[in-house]
């Protein structure tokens, strides 16, 4: 099987401080795997030994079937990365830029910089100091760097960051564009559930160092807490029909009553049913999804409610 990148029990120390423990990771190529966390999870320490950055205190990593060592040139020709704060020559234009990053990628053609500054809508910016750039279009210009010699692979840490929505809309399309025609690998990096689950088809969530579930998106979805929420002129008339029924029910503090039960929630027309024979209907039935980030919250032990 064809993997972009491959870890074996990687590690980072820092004195006594464990930055990345034990991590194996498997990419498959073509896909976008989101690695999500919390600020300070592990995330861009993972990254900088992906790319070499960093020697890793125990295990190793290959990236497109090399193994990784600091100093060493390959297989980097065919990588893409954005790491942290995407850095550039302050005083140089973006056109210049780009430029000095394509003479650094040998047999990458002339033209390439202005289609990526067509691409990554930086056509406005082309003749402007680096420097004076917002956070927005700074990020654009690092993401056109990343991209300007077709790499087969992408390494990217919160490509998100400082975009608008429209620009995030426009990246998103970018990498589905990127692995549905060209076949490019994406490891990305980002604190945002709900963003990355629009892009990844599996998402390895890592907390404190340690890799706590690797997941594909429909399993996600899965796994993602849903309830029932009625309402009733008569609460406790209500709670008394249903737990006849044998469905458990919760008062919530505002009179809701809340059931949680499979058969409940995926079956609201009976729960219904049940009460308006009963004579007491409800005024008010929903189903509620978990959000993403109340299910990562939870998932890394800081989403209050652990039922």
């Amino acid at each position: 099987m064809n993997l972009p990148i491959e870890t074996e029990h990687l590690g980072k120390r820092y004195g006594d401080v464990a930055a990345v423990k034990d991590l194996s990771l498997r990419v498959a190529q073509g896909e976008i795997y989101a690695f999500l966390g919390l600020n300070g999870a592990g995330k861009t320490t993972t990254i900088r030994m992906l790319l070499g950055m960093i020697k890793p205190t125990t295990g190793s990593a290959k990236v497109l079937q090399t193994r990784v060592r600091m100093g060493r040139r390959e297989p980097w020709a065919s990588v893409g990365y954005l790491v942290e704060i995407p850095y550039a020559y302050s005083e140089l234009s973006v056109y210049e830029n780009l430029e000095v990053a394509r003479r650094l990628h040998p047999g990458t053609a002339p033209e390439a910089v202005g289609r990526m500054i067509e691409r990554l809508g930086l056509a406005a910016y082309a003749d402007r100091r680096a420097g004076t750039l917002s956070q927005g279009n700074a990020q654009r210009l690092g993401l056109a760097k990343a991209l300007l010699h077709d790499p087969k692979l992408l390494i990217l840490d919160e490509p998100a960051n400082g975009l608008d929505p429209a620009g995030i809309v426009e990246i998103r399309s970018l990498l589905l564009e990127l692995t549905r025609e060209k076949g490019v690998t994406v490891f990305m990096a980002s604190h945002i559930l709900a963003e990355v689950s629009r892009l990844a088809r599996r998402i390895g969530i890592i907390h404190e160092g340690r890799l706590l579930q690797e997941i594909d998106v429909d399993e996600l979805q899965r796994n993602r807490r849903r309830r029932l929420l009625l309402r009733a002129q008569d609460v406790d008339a209500a709670r008394r029909v249903l737990s006849a029924a044998g469905q458990p029910t919760e008062v919530l503090q505002d009179g809701t009553i809340e059931l949680r039960d499979t058969s409940s929630v995926d079956r609201p027309d009976e729960v219904n049913r049940l009460l308006v024979q009963a004579g007491v209907p409800p005024t008010q039935l929903m189903v509620e999804e978990e959000e993403l980030e109340q299910y990562f919250l939870r998932l890394v032990g800081l989403g209050g409610d652990a039922r």
